[in-house]
């Protein structure tokens, strides 16, 4: 059997490959799930660079609980806030290896809300 991590390896390049495809030149919203916190990046894939990044390990997002849906759902406002202040308004949701179930989806949908679309 598999190790678990090459498994997901393996689903996120997957993933990945078919943002590529239909991304028509946006963005990529990536998501990056610890066990303890919850990370996000808007990645310009044309230029490799980071134009935006927020996760529940900041001091200033006032996270009490970092590893719950509530706490992604903070980081998702935070990172369309600072996707919208670097001129960005939609993405491609790249959801890596990860189901797009509790966290992951909390923090997609605050994204939404937020104003990204995607």
């Amino acid at each position: 059997m598999k190790e678990p991590r090459i498994k997901m390896k393996k689903r996120a390049a997957r993933t990945r490959t078919r943002l590529k495809k239909r991304a028509g030149g946006l963005p990529r919203l990536s998501v990056f799930r610890s066990n303890k916190y919850i990370y996000a990046q808007v990645i310009d894939d044309t230029k490799g660079a980071t134009l935006a990044q927020a996760s529940s390990l900041e001091k200033g997002a006032k996270i009490k609980a970092p590893g719950t849906a509530e706490a992604a759902g903070a980081v998702g406002k935070l990172i369309a806030e600072r996707a919208r202040k670097a001129g960005v308004s939609a993405v491609v949701f790249d959801r890596g290896g990860y189901i797009y179930h509790g966290r992951v989806k909390a923090l997609a949908e605050a994204a939404r809300d937020g104003g990204l679309k995607f």
